[in-house]
C-alpha cells in the first residue's frame, strides 16, 4: 500500500477507504483458520434478512461486532467474525409479488447489493464462510437434522389451534399477534385447528432453565425474559370425578400452582375446544355459537389478563375431591386448549381472573386464605381477589396451616385418594415449526395412503425448494403443484409434506455453519468445537426470548447428536439500543398523518436546541413527532449510503460508537454526524503535518525517556493514560463512547503541544501512533492509511495492541485542593510521594487559606493522598 504524498493533507474518505478495502482483500487478513496454537475469538452479529438495504441498525450491530473483533485481532487472538444471510421467509414472497418476480431472484439480487454495502462500510468478514440459509447446502442439514430428531421420537405431529393470517396464509407466534392482527399485514387473525408438526422443547425445559445460570456474561433482563418464558412450576395435578360421563370421560385433570386454595374452587372452567365443550355445543345452539366466537379470541398473555371475562355454563357438573360437593363446568374464553388439560380449577376469592369472572356470572367467592395483619384493613372479597399467600381458613381440617403445610397436606391427601400428585410444571409449550409458506425448507416428511408419517431418507435428501415459480399471492407454489408432492419412499409410492419449516429454525444453528462447513455432513465436531462456543454474540433485544431460546435448544441437540461438545451456543451477550431520528408529519384534508423524510424538512431551533418550526421546500409547515425509532411508516430513516457517499464510512461507524453507549438508544444528530468528520480531518491534517516534520528533520527521532521534561513527562502520562482507559473500555467494559472521547481528548492535547526538539517530536509521535492503534478497530480506513503513511511495523490489522508503559503512569507532583471548613480556599502542587505532615504544613502556609484561619483555632487538618487537605477551624 503506497505512502500518501507528503503534499496531500486532504482527507478524500472515499480514496482512503477503497485504497484500505483494497488491502485487505488483497492480504487476506480477515479469512480465518483453525490454529490449535491460538487462542480463538468467535464474534458474530445477528445476520440480516435481506430486505434490499442496510438500515441504520443493521450499521450499529455490525460496526459494533467490528470494533470487537478488530480489537480482540490486535490482542493475538485468532479470530472469526463470519456474516450471512436470513434469507427465507414471508416478506420475500411479499416483495415478490408485488414485484412479479420470484422469491429466490428477489432474494439473490437484495443479498449482492447488500453484501456490497456491508463491504462499502469495511467490515472485516470472513466471506469465504458467507451461507444463505434459502440455498441447498444449508438447509439440506437442516432437514438431515430434522430427521434424525424424528427418528429419535423428538418429533411429532398434532392438530393444533394457531394464530391464522388470513391475508398471508400462514400461522403466526403469539408475539406476531398485534391488538389482534398479524405484523404484517394487519389482517384480523383468526383462530384456527390445522395438522402442525412440534418439536419437543419441553423435553430440555430443565436444562434451558439450569444453564441460564452458566449466562454471567448475559444481560440479566435477557436471562431473566427467558426464565420467565420457561416458567418452571411446582404445582399438583387435581383429578375431578365427572357426576355422568360426558364425550366419554369419567374425568377432569387440572394442574394448579395452590393446592392450598382447594378449599375455595366454586367452578371449573374448560377450553371452547375441550371435548365436554364440544358435547356440549352438539345440544346447544347458544353453546356452539359461543365456541365459533372463542374461535378469535386473542391469545398472548397480554390480551387474556385485559379482555373481557365470558363463558357459558356446561350443564355438567364434577365432584370436589376433598368436600364430595358437586361443582359446575363453565365454557371460558381465557381459557386455551392448547395449555395444560384445557381444563382450570376456578377459585375466586384468590385469583382475579376467577374473581372477575365469577362476579360476571354471580358464581360463589368462597374465601380460604386468611387475610395478612397488614392487609386486613383494605382487603376486601367483594372487590377483588386477595392473591397472597397466608395461612388457611374455611378449609376444614387443613385450617390454621401455613401455605406450605397447607400446600403439602393436602397434596398428600389427593395422593392417598387416587386423585392427585405432586407435578412439575412448565409455562413452556413445544415448539411448532410448520408454516405454510412457500418460501422456506421443505419439512422432510413423507406420507404413505394410510396417513402414516415417516421421514425422508438421508440420500434423498435435500427435499429441494423450486425456485423458479410463480406467485399468486393465495397459494404456495409447492401445495398448488401436485406432481411436486409426488415421491416415492423405499419403493412404495408417498406425498410429500408441503409445509415448510418456522424461519426460527435457519436461525438457531447459522452459527455453528459458519464454524464449520463441509460438503459431506452438517459440521466438523473438530473444527466446530475449536470456535465455538461463540465468545460474542450481539443483535437486538427484540430476540431476547425465541430466537436466543431456540438457538440454545438447537445446540443442546447438536450436543446429544455428538456435533458440539459444550452447553451454550452463546459466551458473552450484547444487545445494542434502537437508532432514533426526528419524525415530521402533517394531515391530509382525512386527517391521516403524512410522514416526511428529515432530509425534506428545514427547522429552526430555539437557544437550547429546540425545535419551534419545521417546513418542507414550498413552506408548508409540519409537525415534529418527536425523536423516535427508525423506521418505514414513519419515514424517518436515514439511508447510510448516503452518509458515507457525503462524509465516507469511518465518520457513519465513529459516530455510532460515539453517540451513545451500545446498549442505549442511539439519536441520529447531523450535528454528531459533522462532528465525528471534522474529528477525523484534525487527525488527518496532524498525522501529515508530523510526516512532513519528520521528513524534514531527516528521519522519526527516538524518545530518549530519561530526557523528558515535566511538560513531556505530562503529555506522555495522558498518552499512556489513555491508552490504559481505551483498552479497558473496549475489551471489558465495551463502553466504546468513552473510549472515543478519551481519543478525542488526547488528540486536542496533541495539537495544543509545542514542538520545538527532537523530544517534541518523538512524543507527538507515540501518542499519533498509539491513536491510529486504538482507533484501529473503531475508524480503520483512515487508520490503515495513517499507520502505512508514518511507516507503522508490519500490518496494522495484525499489528499488537499498544501497552501500556506503568512507569509513565507515575506521577512526580500531584495538584492538592485545600479546603477550609468545606470551602476551597487554595490549591498547590506538590511533589507525589510527600508525607502527611508536610502536605498539612504546606497547606496551613498558603497565603489564602491563612486568611480563613487568622483569629480562629484550627480543630483538626486531614490530608487525603494526592488529593485534599481538609481544615477545620472556629
Amino acid at each position: 500500500m503506497a505512502n500518501t504524498d507528503q503534499n496531500e493533507v486532504q482527507y478524500n474518505p472515499q480514496e482512503v477507504e477503497k485504497a484500505a478495502q483494497s488491502h485487505w482483500e488483497e492480504t487476506q487478513v480477515f479469512t480465518a483458520k483453525q490454529d490449535d496454537n491460538r487462542e480463538k475469538f468467535y464474534c458474530m452479529s445477528m445476520f440480516p434478512y435481506p430486505s434490499g438495504r442496510l438500515h441504520m441498525g443493521h450499521v450499529r450491530n455490525y460496526t459494533i461486532g467490528d470494533v470487537v473483533s478488530r480489537f480482540h485481532r490486535m490482542q493475538g487472538k485468532n479470530v472469526l467474525q463470519p456474516m450471512g444471510w436470513d434469507a427465507f421467509g414471508l416478506p420475500a414472497e411479499n416483495a415478490a409479488i408485488d414485484n412479479k418476480t420470484a422469491p429466490a431472484k428477489w432474494t439473490y439480487q437484495n443479498i449482492e447489493y447488500m453484501k456490497t454495502q456491508l463491504n462499502s462500510l469495511g467490515f472485516g468478514y470472513d466471506w469465504s464462510r458467507e451461507l444463505a440459509t434459502c440455498k441447498q447446502d444449508y438447509y439440506r442439514w437442516e432437514q438431515w437434522f430434522f430427521t434424525r430428531l424424528f427418528d429419535k421420537g423428538l418429533v411429532y405431529k398434532k392438530n393444533a389451534t394457531v394464530n391464522w393470517d388470513p391475508i398471508d396464509q400462514t400461522v403466526l407466534a403469539n408475539e406476531q399477534v398485534i391488538d389482534g392482527r398479524g405484523w404484517r399485514s394487519g389482517a384480523e387473525v383468526e383462530q384456527k385447528e390445522i395438522p402442525q408438526w412440534f418439536i419437543k422443547i419441553t423435553d430440555y425445559a430443565d436444562q434451558l432453565l439450569a444453564d441460564l445460570d452458566k449466562l454471567s456474561d448475559w444481560p440479566q433482563q435477557v436471562v431473566t425474559a427467558q426464565r420467565n418464558w420457561i416458567g418452571r412450576s411446582e404445582g399438583v395435578d387435581v383429578t375431578f370425578d365427572l357426576v355422568t360421563e360426558t364425550a366419554g370421560l369419567t374425568q377432569v385433570e387440572v394442574y394448579t400452582t395452590r393446592p392450598d386454595t382447594l378449599y375455595g374452587v366454586s367452578y371449573l372452567a374448560v377450553a371452547a375446544q375441550h371435548p365436554i365443550a364440544l358435547e356440549a355445543a352438539k345440544s346447544t345452539p347458544e353453546i356452539a355459537a359461543f365456541i365459533e366466537e372463542c374461535k378469535n379470541t386473542k391469545t398472548t398473555e397480554a390480551d387474556m389478563a385485559t379482555m373481557e371475562k365470558k363463558g357459558m355454563p356446561t350443564g355438567v357438573e364434577v365432584i370436589h375431591p376433598l368436600t364430595g360437593e358437586k361443582l359446575p363446568i363453565w365454557i371460558a374464553n381465557f381459557v386455551l386448549m392448547s395449555y395444560g388439560s384445557g381444563a382450570v380449577m376456578s377459585v375466586p376469592a384468590h385469583d382475579q381472573r376467577d374473581w372477575e369472572f365469577a362476579t360476571k356470572y354471580d358464581l360463589p367467592i368462597l374465601q380460604v386464605v386468611e387475610f395478612k395483619a397488614e392487609d386486613a384493613e383494605t382487603a376486601n372479597i367483594k372487590e377483588s381477589a386477595y392473591t397472597e399467600k397466608n395461612n388457611l381458613v374455611n378449609s376444614g381440617e387443613y385450617s390454621g396451616l401455613s401455605f406450605q403445610a397447607g400446600f403439602d397436606a393436602i397434596a398428600e391427601k389427593l395422593a392417598s385418594l387416587g386423585l392427585g400428585k405432586k407435578s412439575t410444571n412448565y409455562r413452556l409449550r413445544d415448539w411448532g415449526v410448520s408454516r405454510q409458506r412457500y418460501w422456506g425448507a421443505p419439512i422432510p416428511v413423507v406420507n404413505d395412503e394410510a396417513g402414516n408419517s415417516y421421514a425422508v431418507n438421508a440420500e434423498d435428501l435435500p427435499v429441494v425448494l423450486p425456485e423458479d415459480v410463480v406467485m399468486d399471492g393465495v397459494t404456495s407454489p409447492i401445495k398448488a403443484d401436485p406432481e411436486w408432492a409426488k415421491a416415492t419412499h423405499n419403493g412404495m409410492p408417498v406425498t410429500r409434506e408441503t409445509d415448510t419449516f418456522d424461519t426460527f429454525m435457519e436461525s438457531s444453528w447459522y452459527y455453528a455453519r459458519y464454524a464449520s462447513a463441509p460438503n459431506d455432513a452438517m459440521l466438523n465436531p473438530n473444527e466446530a468445537n475449536y470456535w465455538l462456543p461463540v465468545d460474542q454474540y450481539i443483535g437486538g433485544i427484540e430476540h431476547a426470548i425465541l430466537h436466543l431460546l431456540y438457538a440454545r435448544f438447537f445446540h443442546k441437540l447438536l450436543r446429544d447428536e455428538g456435533l458440539v461438545s459444550s452447553d451454550e451456543p452463546f459466551k458473552k451477550l450484547l444487545c445494542q439500543g434502537m437508532v432514533l431520528a426526528d419524525a415530521f408529519f402533517n394531515k391530509d384534508e382525512k386527517g391521516k398523518e403524512i410522514w416526511h423524510a428529515p432530509k425534506d424538512v428545514t427547522v429552526e431551533k430555539d437557544d437550547k436546541g429546540r425545535i419551534v418550526k419545521a417546513y418542507l421546500a414550498d413552506g408548508t409547515e409540519v409537525q415534529h413527532g418527536g425523536m423516535i425509532k427508525m423506521s418505514k411508516s414513519k419515514n424517518n430513516g436515514i439511508d447510510p449510503q448516503s452518509v458515507i457517499d457525503i462524509y465516507g464510512a469511518d465518520t457513519i461507524r465513529l459516530f455510532t460508537m460515539f453517540a451513545a453507549p451500545p446498549e442505549q438508544t442511539l439519536e441520529w444528530i447531523d450535528s454528531g454526524v459533522e462532528g465525528s468528520n471534522r474529528f477525523l480531518k484534525r487527525l488527518w491534517r496532524l498525522a501529515h503535518e508530523h510526516f512532513s516534520a519528520c521528513k524534514e528533520a531527516g528521519a522519526a527521532p527516538s524518545l530518549q525517556l530519561d530526557a523528558l521534561s515535566k511538560s513531556q513527562k505530562a503529555l506522555r502520562r495522558e498518552i499512556h493514560q489513555t491508552i490504559e482507559k481505551v483498552t479497558d473500555d473496549i475489551g471489558r467494559r465495551q463502553t466504546f463512547n468513552t473510549a472515543v472521547a478519551k481519543v478525542m481528548e488526547l488528540l486536542n492535547n496533541l495539537q495544543k503541544a509545542n514542538v520545538e526538539d527532537d523530544q517534541d517530536l518523538a512524543l507527538q509521535r507515540e501518542g499519533i501512533m498509539a491513536m491510529i492503534q486504538l482507533l484501529n478497530p473503531i475508524t480503520p480506513h483512515i487508520c490503515e492509511q495513517l499507520w502505512h503513511l508514518l511507516d507503522g511495523e508490519g500490518e496494522l490489522q495484525t499489528s499488537a495492541w499498544p501497552e501500556v508503559d506503568k512507569a509513565a503512569l507515575v506521577e512526580d507532583e500531584k495538584l492538592i485542593v485545600v479546603q477550609v471548613n468545606g470551602k476551597v480556599r487554595a490549591k498547590m502542587t506538590l511533589a507525589a510521594d510527600i508525607s502527611s505532615e508536610d502536605a498539612q504544613a504546606a497547606a496551613l502556609a498558603q497565603e489564602n487559606v491563612q486568611a480563613f484561619i487568622e483569629g480562629k483555632t484550627v480543630r483538626k487538618v486531614i490530608y487525603i493522598a494526592g488529593k485534599l487537605v481538609n481544615i477545620v477551624a472556629n
